[in-house]
């Protein structure tokens, strides 16, 4: 069976392309945690990265503006999250200072992309505009 692209307009969204190569990147520098923590705090930082690129596909899914911006900040709460936990791993030493700077960079970067994307629906739903479709 085809799909028409325009059902999974979130493909081609920039907040979406970046989420999703974070998750790749989590998921490697997870490589080199110390196995006591693949149940704790790995689990939980794949969880959390996994949860950005989900909710912002789930947001596209939504025909409300109101429910678009509600996903794409749950995304943003999972990018904190992540962060969070980044930060923690820094402080039990099972990240390097260069681990943590790239992936604070992608984090920030992320956030930008986020923060863009809340900003257009919020101001659509400002405005009065409805979705199309």
């Amino acid at each position: 069976m085809e799909v028409k692209d325009e059902l999974f307009s979130y493909r081609k969204l920039v907040a979406y392309q970046h989420a999703r190569k974070f998750v790749s990147e989590i998921y490697q520098l997870l490589n080199s945690f110390p196995k006591q923590e693949t149940y704790a705090l790995c689990d939980q930082l794949r969880r959390a990265a996994i949860s950005i690129p989900s909710n912002i596909a789930e947001a596209m899914g939504r025909t409300s503006l109101k429910e678009q911006i509600h996903f794409i900040e749950i995304a943003f709460g999972s990018l904190y999250e992540v962060m969070c936990q980044i930060e923690l791993a820094k402080d039990l030493n099972y990240i390097n200072d260069t681990q943590f700077t790239r992936t604070e960079e992608s984090v920030n970067n992320i956030a930008k992309l986020l923060s863009g994307l809340r900003t257009k629906r919020m101001n659509m739903l400002n405005n009065g505009e409805r979705m199309k479709g």
